[in-house]
């Protein structure tokens, strides 16, 4: 069968996730993240799951971060390491979670038309919930920021590109341009291929995907130079994308190693950055990891959460003027606040394997790998990896 049949195969099977038969093999973990179920009419049926550290910072800031296929809010927070810098710099996290109802690998539908139209489907269920913490928690609504992973990614380019009057700035990782895939086959065929369209018609996707006149969202770009899952060439076209809505030269105005990764960058006539791109050299599909500079790891690595001496969450934190100061006590090595480790009871799964999406600073000193003890999610997706069961990141 071709990789399309495949995954139209895999599509129509039972409403189920793909990887729940591997949930009994790993083990819980604690999380931070709480649910809540009243939170508007969600027309896309997502789930909601959020954190709001005890102290917030004044004029609190909001990210929201949508994970990959065949993950979970909480795996990918484990993974990722977000409520750990929510923690430590005093910011509120949503966490949106797909379900198996939707999407049978748990993706976000981010090429189906009716979940990323403007105030329809799942697109319309995430600002619902932005909604309700924004007016729960007193958000600053001049700071609210998107990034998601894969699919998360495709569909953080959704919000950016449908709600721009709501995000300040956004970031996407291992993702697709917006509007570039109405339905699975062309969704598959981005991923595969990247896109042909040029600057400003990939910019006029974003302009008509709302009324909005007012200033645009920031970007941050963040793709492996070895991803065969999502062609890196969607990388470039979601920077040509944002590019031409901004309107700025295709031509960087800076280039430089970060942690050892090339940066690109663009700026406006007042010098604020407003577009960066990073490819992070012979990494595969999945969100980068590694020392902070602040002296912090964040995340746990894992199926497509790669340690590549960089923490893209980290920096995306930066990106988004987060990391001033600090506003938390040092977290736990899991990314539980030490003052809440002992007591949080929800578990979770570590994160599971991702299947197909369809479905600067200079720093000169060595990044060195902190021990944390064993590993006990990497030795379980190495195995799952070795026995065929889980894919490799």
């Amino acid at each position: 069968m071709s990789l399309i049949n495949n995954v139209e195969f895999l599509r129509h099977l039972p409403k189920m996730n793909a990887f729940s038969g591997l949930g009994a093999l790993a083990p819980a973990v604690p999380t931070p993240l709480v649910e809540t179920t009243e939170f508007g009419v969600n027309p896309g049926d997502l789930k909601m799951f959020s954190f709001v550290p005890a102290q917030l910072a004044r004029s609190p800031a909001l990210v929201v971060v949508l994970h990959g296929c065949g993950q979970s809010a909480a795996s990918y927070d484990l993974g990722a390491g977000w409520s750990a810098l929510a923690a430590h710099y005093g910011f509120a996290l949503l966490m949106p979670e797909q379900q198996a109802s939707n999407n049978g690998n748990t993706c976000f539908n981010w090429f189906n038309p009716q979940d990323i139209a403007r105030g329809q489907g799942e697109a319309a269920s995430i600002r619902q919930m932005i909604a309700h913490l924004v007016g729960t928690h007193e958000i600053d609504p001049r700071r609210i920021y998107v990034t998601g992973l894969s699919a998360g990614g495709a569909m953080a380019s959704v919000m950016l590109a449908t709600h721009p009057d709501v995000f300040a700035a956004g970031a996407i990782i291992a993702g697709l341009p917006f509007g570039v895939a109405t339905d699975l086959r062309e969704a598959l065929h981005a991923m595969m291929h990247g896109s042909a369209l040029s600057a400003p018609e990939l910019g006029g996707l974003v302009r008509n995907a709302s009324t909005h006149g007012g200033a645009w969202p920031k970007i941050s770009v963040w793709h492996g130079s070895a991803d065969r899952t999502v062609h890196p060439g969607n990388a470039d076209a979601i920077v040509r994308q944002w590019l031409d809505v901004h309107g700025l030269p295709v031509a960087a105005m800076s280039k430089a190693d970060v942690d050892g990764h090339p940066r690109e960058v663009w700026w406006n006539a007042d010098g604020e950055t407003l577009v960066e791109s990073y490819t992070i050299a012979d990494m595969a599909h999945g969100t980068p990891l590694g020392l902070a500079d602040n002296d912090e790891r964040y995340g746990v690595e894992g199926a497509f959460l790669i340690e590549a001496g960089i923490s893209s969450s980290y920096h995306i934190a930066s990106f988004f003027g987060l990391t001033d100061k600090v506003r938390q006590p040092p977290i736990a090595p899991t990314g539980i606040p030490r003052e809440r480790a002992d007591t949080v009871s929800m578990t979770v799964p570590v994160p599971a394997a991702e299947p197909e999406v369809a479905s600067g600073r200079n720093s000169g000193r060595p990044r060195k790998r902190r021990s944390k003890g064993v590993d006990v999610g990497g030795v379980i997706t190495r195995a799952l990896s070795a026995a065929g069961l889980m894919s490799k990141g």
